[in-house]
């Protein structure tokens, strides 16, 4: 049997934890690591991707705590090429060491990833994410006269800038990955969702303010690079409904109309499991025989040998 192309999803909870310092989150990729290479050891090929979300936060205060003429905050797609690069790094080193342990030999790469996005996605009109700091009311209409920026009130902690999430539509760097992938290496991409870039009308590509949903991406990934799996790793076993009630119910596996049925039933909290679930589908269903796996990080590999974790078929 040929080797599976597995896409795996890492979440944030594989990273960062309660200490976001650079130590602190190297030495949780050691762990996640040794997961990961469980899945290596079976004879699965592997492309990874992960979350940035508090790590590109965390930069951005960074640079807006530094901020003047002769130091700039830089752009929100420099943050995440950034993020790409800093988690990509003890990604590939985490992997490095756990493979040597484990007496085999294979290279890992990280590639900083552009994801293309249509510039008339109505996510530029109808902007949802937020990112940054909280402010005030009034320091909030100081930002936004100053930056241009739009800023609207979170859940009652106070006003944040808001930027567009748009669906990703190709990994630019597509060609560079498969040809890694197909040399045997294990590859990280598509970081934070990837660097969020448009074609322009002379088919330049630019970098643009928004911030790209990493399970979505994801999905994309794993279509272009003909996976036979995609494995979202979150922080539940398994995919539930009627969350965080008495009647919470795990589910093992979910047909396109099950997911479909539990998705308009508001099933799925928009900010956590939704986008999962939605990723997830859109993977499963996007070819003959593909199949998603939700599941925990520590799960994994009993997860893609059926054991656990909610499967995704098509």
């Amino acid at each position: 049997m040929a080797n599976r192309k597995i896409v795996v999803a890492l979440g944030g909870n594989a990273i960062l934890s309660s200490d976001p310092s650079a130590k602190a989150q190297q030495e949780a990729l050691v762990e996640t690591a040794k997961h990961l290479v469980k899945l290596i050891k079976n004879g699965d090929d592997l492309i990874i991707t992960h979350g940035n979300g508090p790590q590109v936060g965390n930069l951005l205060l960074q640079h807006l705590a530094a901020d003047s003429e002769k130091n700039p905050a830089f752009p929100l797609d420099s943050l995440v090429a950034m993020t790409e690069g800093s988690i990509g790094f003890w990604l590939q080193n985490a992997l490095q060491n756990a493979l040597l342990d484990e007496g085999i030999e294979k290279d890992v790469a990280s590639v900083v990833t552009q994801v293309v996005v249509d510039k008339n996605d109505p996510a530029f009109v109808n902007l949802s994410k937020p990112i940054g700091p909280f402010y005030s009311e009034e320091e909030a209409k100081v930002e936004a006269e100053k930056s241009g920026a739009t800023f609207k009130e979170d859940a009652g902690r106070g006003w944040r800038k808001v930027v567009a999430s748009p669906k990703p539509v190709d990994i630019k760097e597509i060609e560079t990955i498969r040809t890694l992938l197909n040399a045997g290496q294990v590859v990280v991409a598509a970081g934070g969702g990837g660097i969020p870039v448009i074609k322009e009308d002379n088919g330049h590509l630019a970098g643009v303010e928004a911030v790209i949903d990493k399970d979505f991406a994801a999905a994309r990934l794993a279509e272009q690079v003909n996976a036979d799996a995609l494995i979202i790793l979150t922080a539940v076993e398994k995919v539930a409904i009627h969350f965080g009630t008495p009647e919470q119910e795990d589910l093992s596996e979910l047909t396109s109309e099950s997911a479909q049925a539990y998705i308009e039933a508001g099933e799925f909290a928009p900010g956590s499991m939704l986008p999962k679930v939605q990723a997830a589908l859109q993977f499963a269903q996007s070819g003959e025989g593909r199949t998603s796996l939700i599941t925990l990080l520590d799960k994994a590999a009993d997860g893609i040998a059926g054991k656990t974790g909610t499967v995704i078929r098509g």
